[in-house]
């Protein structure tokens, strides 16, 4: 591969500082970007430069250049050269040294193009954008549209980071789950070349005040009375896509579960959690059929945890 002094090309120092680093690509930039620079060079060396400052901004890569050159980003390389060279030095010249030769510099140019073709993407195409949207749980339900306004980075003429304001319109689809990402493509950051980056949008689904949402699965608390839960009774009960009736078994139990099939998000289901809730009622009558069930019930709801239910 052929190798690059990225030191070299930005006129830096090899110990200079990450605020240097950035101080001189800026002022670089501008000079030799294409769409301002006179330089009769100025494209190859705006791309060059980009190159370089890719590396060294970032403290890890640069690390890696320091330490293994041009190998920095296949490490393993160097030391296949290094075997090579060794080999080398035990070589007898013969009649096939110019075929070897030939060989050789295909290898390299394989090598420099593959290299062209991975850094490619980093001058043709602009960086992805990553972004969120809260949505309510009917948006997931039915489906939306919705507009997302985004502060857009952008290069100027001369070579400087501005922001621009831009307004997306987002399709939501049916069902999407919390935290799931949505990808416009072409709609993030053109950068210095024609192709622009995509946008990724990560979707929040906010809380709802009835129902909780466990993947496609919605969960809902459902209160009903004592007798309901005694005697069994048919109720109904909120879906997001409306009402429907659930029929209560008898002697059902507070913390029991019952499924509505298919009245989650797409996909998924209902459920409904049971609660026995107590009626907050000062009436004489109500007292005294709660006193005749205690006298005739025998029903001891703590005889698992050994105690006795002695009365009052």
């Amino acid at each position: 591969m052929e190798y690059k002094d990225y030191y070299k090309v930005m006129g830096l120092d090899k110990n200079a500082d990450q605020d240097e680093i950035k101080r001189v690509y800026r002022k670089l930039a501008r000079k030799y970007h294409p769409d301002v620079s006179k330089e009769s060079n100025a494209e190859h060396k705006f791309k060059e430069l980009g190159e370089a400052y890719e590396v060294l901004k970032d403290p890890e890569k640069r690390a890696k250049y320091d330490q293994y050159g041009q190998y920095w980003q296949h490490p393993e390389q160097q030391y296949q050269q290094q075997q090579q060279q060794s080999s080398n030095r035990h070589y007898q010249p013969g009649a096939d040294d110019d075929q070897a030769a030939a060989f050789e510099d295909f290898i390299n140019q394989t090598f420099r193009q593959r290299y062209r073709q991975d850094n490619a993407s980093y001058y043709d195409k602009g960086q992805d954008i990553h972004a969120k949207m809260t949505i309510s749980l009917e948006d997931s339900f039915n489906g939306a549209e919705k507009s997302l306004q985004l502060r857009i980075p952008e290069v100027d003429a001369y070579g400087q980071m501005d922001y621009a304001l831009r307004t997306i319109k987002v399709k939501i689809p049916k069902g999407i789950g919390d935290t799931q990402q949505i990808r416009l493509k072409g709609q993030g950051n053109k950068g210095s070349g024609n192709q622009p980056g995509d946008l990724y949008i990560e979707i929040n689904i906010a809380p709802h005040p009835l129902f909780r949402l466990d993947k496609k699965d919605l969960w809902l608390d459902l209160p009903i009375s004592p007798w309901e839960a005694t005697l069994g009774a048919t109720v109904e009960v909120p879906t997001l896509a409306g009402v429907v009736k659930l029929k209560i078994p008898k002697l059902s139990q507070s913390g029991s579960h019952m499924r509505l099939k298919g009245k989650g998000l797409p996909g998924g289901d209902q459920m409904v959690t049971l609660q026995i809730v107590i009626p907050k009622i000062e009436n004489e009558q109500v007292n005294k059929l709660y006193e005749e069930m205690a006298s005739i019930a025998h029903f001891n709801p703590r005889e698992k945890l050994g105690v006795r239910n002695d009365k009052v």
